[in-house]
C-alpha cells in the first residue's frame, strides 16, 4: 500500500512547481500551428450492433495535422439539456470498440471518445498513429519519447490532440445548443484537465485521478509505471535531471489547472501507487476554477469506479444552464 500525506496534509497541499516563463507563449505557439491545419473534422455513420445509439467515425486534425480517430455515439434519446461529453483514455489505451464506451451516451449524452495516438498496446486497441514522433532515444513507454525538449515530447503533441477533439466536438450538428465538457482517467484525467485550458470555453472538467501531476513528486513517493519510465531513464542519463524535469514543467498538470476555470469535479484514492494522493491534490488545490474532489480512501487507482460516474451525473445536474456561444 502507498503511504502518503495524511488527508487533511493533503487537503492544504500546494506545492510550488517549476514553471518556466514562457508557458503561455508557448502553448500559445503550439495551438496557432494546429490551427494552420484546419480540415474540417470527418464523421462517417457506421453499422453496429448498438440500439440506443448511432455510432460516428470519427477523425480530425491533431497536433501537426495528423488525422486523430475517435468515435462519437449519439443516443437516439438525448434531452437538450444534456451536455456533449469528450472522452480521453488512459495511458496505453486506444478507441477500442464502441462496445466499449456505453455509460454516457446510456445516460443520454452525445459522447465523443478521442483516440490516443501511437498508443493501444496496452488494454483497448487504437487506430491512430504518432507520425511526428521524431524517433529520439527514450526508455520504452511514452513519457520519456522526446524528452529533450517540450517542442518534441509526446504529450505536447497529445496536448494538442486534446484540445483539436473538443474543436471537432463542437464542428459536429449534434452539439448546437449544448456545452460540452471533459473528462477521463488518469491519462485522459490529466487530458481533460489540460483540454479545459487550451480548448476554452468548456462548460466543465471531470478529472479522475489525474496523470502528470507534479512529476517531481511522482518519482519521489513512487515507481510504479508510468512514472518508472522516468527513474529508469534518469538512471542511464544522470546528467540530463536538470533538462527532463524543464521539459515537464511544460507539460505539468498542475501548471495547466492553474489556467483552467470550468468547474471541476475530481476524484482521487488514497492508496493509489500509479498516480499518487499528493499529486492528485497539487492539481486539484492548484484549480483556478469552481472545483470538488471525491476521496476514496480505501480505492486505488480505479478513479471512484461506477459511484464516482454517478457522481460525475450529478455534479452536471448541479451546473446552471448555458447557452450555446456560437452565434445562431
Amino acid at each position: 500500500m502507498l503511504r502518503d500525506l495524511s488527508l487533511p496534509e493533503l487537503r492544504e497541499y500546494r506545492p510550488a512547481v517549476e514553471e518556466p516563463a514562457d508557458f503561455d507563449e508557448f502553448w500559445a505557439r503550439e495551438l496557432a500551428a494546429a490551427a494552420a491545419h484546419d480540415a474540417p473534422p470527418r464523421f462517417v455513420s457506421i453499422q453496429t450492433r448498438m440500439q440506443h445509439a448511432q455510432v460516428i467515425d470519427v477523425m480530425f486534425p491533431g497536433y501537426g495535422g495528423d488525422p486523430i480517430r475517435g468515435w462519437l455515439l449519439l443516443p437516439h434519446h438525448s434531452p437538450p439539456d444534456r451536455a456533449l461529453v469528450v472522452e480521453y483514455i488512459g495511458y496505453g489505451g486506444g478507441r477500442g470498440d464502441p462496445f466499449d464506451w456505453l455509460t454516457w451516451s446510456c445516460a443520454g449524452h452525445p459522447h465523443l471518445i478521442m483516440d490516443t495516438r501511437g498508443q493501444g498496446g496496452g488494454w483497448l486497441t487504437a487506430d491512430t498513429p504518432d507520425p511526428s514522433d521524431p524517433g529520439a532515444p527514450s526508455t520504452p513507454g511514452f513519457l520519456t519519447r522526446g524528452i529533450a525538449d517540450p517542442r518534441t515530447h509526446y504529450y505536447t503533441r497529445l496536448f494538442i490532440d486534446a484540445a483539436q477533439a473538443v474543436a471537432a466536438a463542437r464542428r459536429h450538428p449534434a452539439s448546437a445548443g449544448r456545452s460540452v465538457v471533459t473528462t477521463g482517467g488518469s491519462q485522459g484525467g490529466a487530458l481533460a484537465i489540460v483540454a479545459a485550458h487550451l480548448a476554452g470555453d468548456v462548460a466543465a472538467a471531470l478529472p479522475e485521478v489525474p496523470f502528470l501531476a507534479h512529476p517531481r513528486r511522482a518519482v519521489e513517493v513512487t515507481d510504479s509505471r508510468p512514472y518508472l519510465e522516468l527513474i529508469e531513464y534518469l538512471s542511464v542519463h544522470r546528467a540530463e535531471v536538470d533538462l527532463v524535469f524543464r521539459t515537464l514543467s511544460y507539460l505539468d498538470v498542475v501548471n495547466h489547472a492553474k489556467r483552467a476555470t470550468a468547474p471541476a469535479l475530481f476524484s482521487v484514492g488514497l492508496v493509489d501507487d500509479i498516480t499518487p494522493a499528493s499529486t492528485v491534490f497539487a492539481a486539484y488545490n492548484h484549480y483556478a476554477g469552481p472545483k470538488q474532489i471525491e476521496v476514496y480512501p480505501f480505492n486505488g487507482h480505479d478513479g471512484g469506479g461506477t459511484q464516482h460516474f454517478l457522481a460525475k451525473l450529478a455534479f452536471l445536474d448541479s451546473l446552471p444552464a448555458r447557452p450555446d456561444p456560437r452565434p445562431a
